[in-house]
């Protein structure tokens, strides 16, 4: 049973290849990419939205702290009618209309909240900021795989074609009756394993592929149109000032920031508020002792006296959040200096490793020429030629890796530094 299921996937693959081969893949550049995922990546529009509800929060604290105006309208229906000297003292149906101004004056706490609001939409825009970074690094991440697992599958294409280019050679002089059946059989299977790992590669560069398209919120694949140009920052600039403009750091100093407000503003819970009041009414119909339009204005002086020790909490527990964002900022600038740190030697150190692998990949491209020059002179059999066309193959698989390291370093230096994205 594993054999049918084994069998009917290479079926659906060899169907589908072809079908995937020539389709025409919607392409971007890196920077087209990492600008339209920005733009239209769900995360990027929901920290959008947190920016608008954050300023619909500050509309509604300003609201509590300016003039509100509000009006009603009564019946009121009585029984029995009270009478005096044959008139009645009160009607039994009587409307009553009434407005109440509200207009406050001193309120502390009411200031305080608006401004704290305030802060809380700055958060929200650091917050997006900081969402749109990490939607372009992923997606500088992911183009960037693209590019390697082309490569990839490049080489393992080439290595399928050397590796049919030998079997063509053996089998002739199997045919030719010079040459073995073993040695065309063994060239024959070296054929056959090159090909599934050709198709191994093209799924994998499918999948990146999807994976790009998914991040740029295109409608399918998307493919690299070229490699990036990820300039570095100069040696010469100190940390401090590399790391100054990470949006993650910007976030966690604004909350910081409203923490400290929120903990200053604390006091203002002790102070009293005035609010005037003034209430028109009218009446219809009028009573016997009533008049039909009437108003009242009065000034409400409110002091809070003793609350069980709730304020004193609410003090220590902005207190206590100010202390937990500040060690967050410390652990945050501190990480970022060891990343700029690690970055810069990684870049060094897998450039190096790049260098030394594109020198054991010409070499083992040497061994590949002259094992199959000693073969075809009959003084080797091929499993030496295949032997040497899996050490180049790997020889060149470790140069792909080795410069999609490179480019991985060198964009997690920019993101470091928060030069990407700009």
């Amino acid at each position: 049973m594993r054999e049918v299921r084994v069998a009917l996937i290479a079926v659906v693959l060899a169907c589908l290849s072809p079908v995937l081969r020539g389709q025409t893949l919607e392409q971007a550049t890196f920077d087209e990419a990492v600008r339209r995922a920005i733009l239209n990546h769900p995360t990027v529009q929901r920290a959008a939205a947190d920016i608008l509800r954050a300023e619909a929060v500050v509309q509604q604290a300003r609201a509590q702290s300016l003039p509100s105006i509000g009006a009603g309208v009564a019946t009121n229906v009585i029984d029995p009618v009270t009478r005096f000297s044959g008139s009645a003292i009160s009607p039994r149906t009587q409307a009553v209309t009434t407005a109440d101004v509200v207009v406050p004056l001193i309120v502390p706490v009411r200031w305080a909240e608006r401004n704290q609001a305030e802060d809380q939409v700055l958060v929200s825009q650091r917050a997006a900021d900081d969402a749109r970074r990490q939607i372009g690094v992923a997606t500088g991440e992911a183009y960037l795989s693209v590019i390697a697992l082309q490569q990839v599958l490049e080489l393992n294409e080439r290595a399928r074609d050397n590796a049919r280019a030998h079997y063509d050679y053996a089998n002739q002089r199997f045919q030719g009756g010079i040459g073995s059946r073993l040695n065309a059989v063994r060239a024959e299977q070296e054929v056959s394993a090159n090909e599934s790992r050709v198709e191994e590669a093209r799924l994998a560069v499918r999948r990146a592929q999807e994976a790009l398209g998914v991040l740029v919120a295109a409608d399918g694949p998307v493919n690299v149109a070229g490699e990036p140009t990820l300039d570095l920052p100069p040696a010469t600039v100190s940390d401090a000032d590399l790391i100054a403009d990470r949006d993650d750091l910007r976030l966690i100093q604004t909350r910081e920031s409203a923490a400290q407000r929120r903990a200053a503003d604390a006091w203002k819970d002790y102070l009293p508020s005035v609010t005037a009041l003034f209430a028109p009414q009218v009446l219809s119909p009028t009573g016997l002792f009533a008049n039909s339009r009437s108003w009242r204005a009065s000034l409400l002086f409110t002091v809070p006296l003793f609350d069980s020790g709730e304020r004193r909490g609410q003090t220590r527990e902005r207190l206590a959040f100010v202390d937990v964002v500040r060690a967050e900022r410390a652990e945050a600038e501190r990480q970022a200096s060891s990343e700029v740190r690690i970055a810069r030697e990684a870049v060094a150190a897998f450039e190096r490793a790049l260098m030394h692998a594109q020198r054991a990949a010409e070499q083992a491209n040497e061994v590949v020429r002259i094992t199959d020059i000693a073969f075809r002179e009959g003084a080797t059999t091929n499993i030496e030629v295949i032997d040497a066309q899996r050490q180049a193959r790997d020889a060149e698989t470790a140069v792909a890796i080795a410069a999609h390291a490179v480019r991985r370093a060198r964009l997690e230096l920019l993101v470091a530094t928060g030069r990407f994205p700009q």
